[in-house]
C-alpha cells in the first residue's frame, strides 16, 4: 500500500464497501443494534462537511488540515465503527487538541511514566556514591521513549471521539512530503504506546484490514485477496518470492489464513523460523480448517509438536487441538517410530542423507536445538549442539572420514555445506500433497536439516524445476 492520501472520489467508494461488509457482517445476537440511519442508507458516515465548515474548521484549529483527513470529511462528517474499537470518529466541529479535551488525562499518563522512567534512572546512577553528573542525567526525561511520546500526545489533534479504551490522534509536527500528518492509535489495553501510522489514510487502512480480520465478512473484498493469494502461491512454485511475500503478508492482515498457511511455509524455507511460528497458524484456526487440512497432519504437526511453548499456553489449545499433539506424541516416542517427509521417492532419499549424518556416534545431538543468532548472517539458526562426522555421499557402506580440524562450529559448517547438494538433488524428487502445498517443511523438524536450509538455499528450492505452477506433476 503505497498511496497517502485519498481524493474524495477515492473516500466515496472504499467507505462505501466498508459500511455494506460491516452491515452484512453484524450479528443482531451479539453486536449492538445498527442506527437506523445506517440500515436505512447503507452508510456508516453522515452527510458531508461544507468548505465552509471545513474552513471554519481550519481556522479554530490555526492551521490547515491534512489531505488524507480533509478530503475525508469532505465524504462524511464523522464515522461511524471506524474498525471493531473505534466506534466514533470526530466531524469538522468536533477536532479538537487533545490537551484541550476531556481526554487530556492521555498527557498527564505519559507525562507521569516518563518522570517514574527518570527517577528509576537517577536512583540507579546514585548507587556508586558520586553525586557528580546526577543532575546532569536529569536531562535523560527529554530523551526517554515516554517523554517523546507525552510530547507528542500534548501537540496532538484529537479525531476521535468513542473508542474502546483509546483515542486517534494526528501529529501537526509529524509532516511527510505529501503535508500528510502522522496519525496515532493509542489504547490501554494493547500493551503497547502510540501506535504510529503515516497517515490519516494508512490508520484508516489497518482499522479496515483488523475488521476483516477479526469478522471475516463475505464479499468483494475477499474475493479479491482470495485471487491475489492463489497467484502469489503460482509466482512462489515459479521461483519469485519478494514480491508474493508481500502480497501474503497483506492478506494475512485481513485475516486470510491460507495466506498464513503458504506464507509460513515460504519463510520456514527461506530460513525465517521465528516471524510466523507454526503455532499462530493453529492459534488463528478459528473454524478448525487447518486440522482438517492433508497437510497439517503431514507437515504441520510434527513441528508443532517439537515446538517449545509453557504448559500454561499448552493449556489454552483447543481440546481437539490437544488430543491430536498428545497421540502424535505417543505414536513418536514408540520404538521404531520413523518420521516421513513426504512421497515414497523424496522420503527414501532424505532418510538415507540423514541415516549417513546420524551412524556415526560422534554425530549427537544431547538436547533440542535452540535459536542462536547469526551475527554474519543476520538471522536466527537452530545450532545443531552436537560434533558431526564428514560424510560420505559417494556411498553409504564405506566408513565416514576423519572428523575435519577446527572448532565444532566450523566442522558441523563444512560438513553441513558438504550434504547440501545431495538434499538438493533430494529436494527434486519432493511433491506436494495438496495445493496449499509448497514445501517441505517437516524437514525442519531435524535440527541438521533446518541448520543446512539457509535463505540463499531457500532461494534455489523455490528456483528448481520441481512441479507444475498449479503444484501438481512435473513441467
Amino acid at each position: 500500500m503505497n498511496r497517502t492520501h485519498m481524493h474524495r472520489t477515492q473516500w466515496q467508494p472504499f467507505l462505501k464497501r466498508w459500511s455494506e461488509e460491516w452491515i452484512r457482517a453484524h450479528d443482531p445476537e451479539q453486536d449492538a443494534p445498527l442506527d437506523d440511519a445506517v440500515v436505512r442508507d447503507g452508510w456508516l458516515g453522515f452527510p458531508p462537511a461544507s468548505e465552509a465548515r471545513l474552513t471554519a474548521a481550519e481556522a479554530r484549529l490555526g492551521r490547515p488540515l491534512p489531505s488524507s483527513l480533509r478530503e475525508f470529511l469532505a465524504v462524511t462528517d464523522g464515522w461511524r465503527d471506524a474498525g471493531c474499537f473505534i466506534y466514533r470518529l470526530a466531524g469538522a466541529d468536533e477536532l479538537a487538541w487533545l490537551a484541550d479535551t476531556e481526554e487530556a488525562h492521555w498527557i498527564e499518563i505519559y507525562e507521569e511514566l516518563a518522570g517514574e522512567d527518570d527517577s528509576d534512572d537517577l536512583a540507579d546512577d546514585d548507587d556508586d556514591g558520586d553525586d557528580d553528573g546526577d543532575i546532569a542525567e536529569s536531562d535523560d526525561f527529554e530523551d526517554s521513549d515516554e517523554a517523546a511520546e507525552a510530547a507528542i500526545l500534548r501537540r496532538s489533534l484529537r479525531i476521535s471521539l468513542e473508542a474502546d479504551a483509546g483515542v486517534v490522534l494526528l501529529d501537526p509536527e509529524d509532516v511527510n512530503e505529501q503535508g500528510e500528518w502522522a496519525a496515532y492509535w493509542l489504547c490501554s489495553w494493547s500493551g503497547n504506546g502510540p501506535e504510529r501510522f503515516d497517515s490519516f489514510y494508512h490508520l484508516m487502512y489497518d482499522q479496515y484490514a483488523g475488521f476483516h480480520a477479526l469478522r471475516r465478512p463475505s464479499g468483494a473484498t475477499r474475493d479479491e485477496w482470495d485471487a491475489k493469494v492463489e497467484s502469489a502461491r503460482l509466482d512462489l512454485l515459479a521461483g519469485e518470492t519478494e514480491e508474493p511475500l508481500a502480497v501474503l503478508e497483506q492478506a494475512s492482515r485481513f485475516g486470510h489464513e491460507r495466506a498464513d498457511l503458504l506464507r509460513f511455509q515460504a519463510l520456514a524455507m527461506l530460513g525465517d523460523r521465528y516471524t510466523l511460528p507454526v503455532s499462530r497458524l493453529t492459534d488463528d484456526d478459528k473454524d478448525g480448517l487447518l486440522l482438517r487440512n492433508s497437510l497439517f497432519a503431514a507437515e504441520l504437526l510434527p513441528l508443532l509438536a517439537a515446538e517449545k511453548i509453557s504448559p500454561h499456553l499448552a493449556e489454552l489449545r483447543p481440546q481437539s487441538l490437544q488430543l491430536v499433539l498428545a497421540d502424535y506424541d505417543s505414536r513418536r516416542r514408540a520404538p521404531g517410530f520413523r518420521p516421513s517427509f513426504g512421497n515414497p521417492e523424496f522420503d527414501a532419499a532424505v532418510h538415507r542423507l540423514l541415516g549417513r549424518l546420524t551412524a556415526d556416534p560422534a554425530f549427537h545431538v544431547p538436547e533440542p536445538a535452540t535459536p542462536v543468532w547469526d551475527p554474519e548472517r543476520q538471522v536466527f539458526t537452530l545450532s545443531v549442539q552436537a560434533t558431526l562426522h564428514a560424510i560420505d555421499s559417494a556411498d553409504a557402506g564405506e566408513p565416514a572420514e576423519p572428523v575435519p580440524t577446527g572448532t565444532p562450529e566450523e566442522r558441523r559448517q563444512r560438513l553441513l555445506d558438504a550434504a547440501w547438494p545431495e538434499l538438493r538433488e533430494a529436494l527434486r524428487l519432493w511433491r506436494p500433497l495438496n495445493e496449499d502445498h509448497i514445501a517441505p517443511v517437516s524437514l525442519l523438524v531435524e535440527p541438521a536439516f533446518a541448520e543446512m536450509l539457509t535463505e540463499e538455499r531457500g532461494r534455489e528450492f523455490f528456483a528448481m524445476r520441481r512441479g507444475a505452477r498449479t503444484g501438481q506433476g512435473d513441467r
